[in-house]
């Protein structure tokens, strides 16, 4: 601390402002001019060496320069020097002051699972901490919550959007229940895949999510367009235009359900923490899905139209 006796000061002919240039520029540096080169320009900055600003001794012979008389004096001859000791750089968050904790992972453990370990130590240790102190959680955390957000405030547009094409498709609210209704069926795949291969859930695990939803729609839509194929062009019955989709589709959607999770398998090998959750979840999702959906689309497509099987024979 530079404590400036201003009688002193007052007699030597300087002034509080040339104490503050002139120790500013001995330890902090002035911006004496600019450099410009092609479109970018570095200041240059004027300022002792670093043995200089770290020896006290130097600091105390510093000269003041005085603007009005042209003179310099010795720091020493104007101003107490004391050593203190206080933080170089207050960080704030949020205008608050924080103190941020770092740390790195262990091979093999990700960030969601050590998450859900420290939360309910934190909460312990909060009760004891000063009024007004708080925790928050950064890094993958946060960075995780950012994306999710990011996707579930677009989620309602989107979801609309499918809505209204999936009625202008088929014009039928019934069909484009059905065809929803086959989204759920993913996601019973993805929460068993989760269990079965101790992965997390996570933002590339959502993105999987909606990965896999389009492709499920996709098998539902075929199937249903296959059935109204059927009826309307080939004029069979209901139930044999329902039974006559499903069995005319089983080999395509199997034979792409196969190979998407062939293609998803190095991913999942050698895709690491990151890429890992979402090829569990496209795998396990429609895997699941594609079973469920060759039974459940024709069966609520008998339900939802009314289809009888009383007397039908094949």
């Amino acid at each position: 601390l530079v404590r400036v006796d201003q009688d002193r000061a007052r007699k030597a002919g300087v002034s509080s402002q040339d104490i503050a240039a002139s120790t500013q520029a001995m330890l902090s540096g002035l911006v004496s001019t600019q450099y410009r080169e092609g479109d970018k320009v570095i200041p240059v900055q004027l300022r002792s060496v670093s043995a200089d600003r770290l020896d006290i001794g130097k600091i105390e012979s510093l000269h003041i320069y005085s603007q009005a008389t042209g003179r310099s004096v010795p720091l020493k001859q104007v101003a107490d020097l004391e050593l203190a000791w206080e933080p170089s750089k207050v960080l704030r968050r949020d205008r608050l002051r924080n103190v941020s904790v770092t740390a790195e992972l262990t091979p093999g453990a990700n960030a969601a699972a050590i998450t859900a370990q420290l939360l309910p130590w934190l909460e312990a240790q909060a009760q004891s901490w000063p009024l007004g102190s708080t925790y928050e959680l950064g890094g993958e955390a946060e960075s995780t919550r950012e994306a999710n957000q990011s996707i579930n405030d677009q989620m309602p547009v989107a979801g609309l959007l499918i809505l209204l094409l999936l009625v202008g498709q088929f014009n039928s609210l019934r069909r484009t229940l059905i065809v929803l209704v086959t989204i759920l069926l993913g996601l019973i795949g993805v929460v068993i895949g989760l269990l079965v291969m101790r992965s997390y859930f996570g933002f590339m695990t959502l993105l999987g999510i909606i990965s896999l939803a389009g492709i499920v729609i996709n098998n539902a839509i075929v199937l249903l367009d296959r059935i109204r194929i059927e009826i309307d062009k080939n004029g069979l019955e209901p139930a044999r235009a329902v039974i006559q989709a499903a069995q005319t589709r089983l080999r395509p959607i199997l034979l792409t359900t196969t190979t998407t999770i062939g293609g998803l398998i190095p991913l999942y090998l050698g895709g690491g923490p990151m890429w890992e959750p979402m090829a569990v979840a496209i795998m396990f999702g429609l895997l699941v899905s594609t079973v469920l959906t060759l039974g459940v689309v024709p069966t609520l497509y008998s339900v939802l139209f009314r289809v009888r099987y009383r007397d039908f024979s094949w």
